[in-house]
């Protein structure tokens, strides 16, 4: 007899909800402790669930991992890329952006700071999926920092630069801030926007 197929709707609904929690959580656990350090046993440990039923949802450890990736991606638009886009495009909209950035590091939304910057560091070695789900993201990102960039320029901002080397800039300003204000220096954010301000001034 067939199930009615209210009944299974709530179980897909049910079992994609149990799957975003853990996820969201793989992700905290990863931004501090590494995507490298995930395990189907920890995580059913820390949500007081049993191990087969995360190995049901995800069936390996890789997949965990993705799911990670893919968790705190979306956590990153909510916070710094979704909230900009009320802004009107080019210069606005680029400094949204950046505003929205640094905040996300200066109170940090994942345990261990900015995701992106963990994984990137502990994966840029490691072929695999998982690295290729990290690059696809930072591509992305890059993708839209330059275009907002060009934008601005031609509204009259920082028309000389590059614009590819200045999302370059700004990356590796807001990666290094991450890391210096999870080492506790309390000038890491105030002295990574300083220079961007004059970066994005010249």
């Amino acid at each position: 007899m067939a199930e009615p197929t209210d009944i299974s709707d709530q179980r897909l609904l049910k079992g994609a909800r149990a799957r975003a929690s853990i996820a969201r959580h793989a992700a905290d656990v990863a931004s501090a402790e590494g995507l490298t350090g995930l395990s189907l046993g920890r995580l059913a440990s820390d949500l007081g669930i049993s191990k087969s039923g995360v190995a049901t949802l995800f069936g390996s450890k890789e997949k965990l991992q993705l799911a990670a990736v893919d968790a705190a991606r979306e956590v990153f638009v909510d916070h710094v890329v979704r909230p900009a886009l009320t802004h009107p495009r080019g210069w606005p909209r680029l400094r949204a952006l950046i505003d929205n950035w640094l905040a996300y590091i200066d109170e940090p939304v994942f345990p261990g700071g900015c995701f992106r910057t963990a994984g990137m560091v502990e994966f840029d070695s490691r072929p695999g999926p998982v690295r290729d789900a990290l690059k696809a993201d930072h591509d992305d990102w890059f993708a839209l920092l330059e275009q907002e960039i060009r934008r601005a320029q031609e509204q009259g901002h920082a028309a000389d630069l590059d614009p590819h080397a200045v999302a370059f800039h700004l990356d590796a300003l807001i990666s290094a801030a991450n890391t210096a204000a999870r080492f506790g220096d309390d000038t890491a954010i105030p002295t990574a926007r300083a220079i961007i301000d004059r970066l994005l001034d010249a």
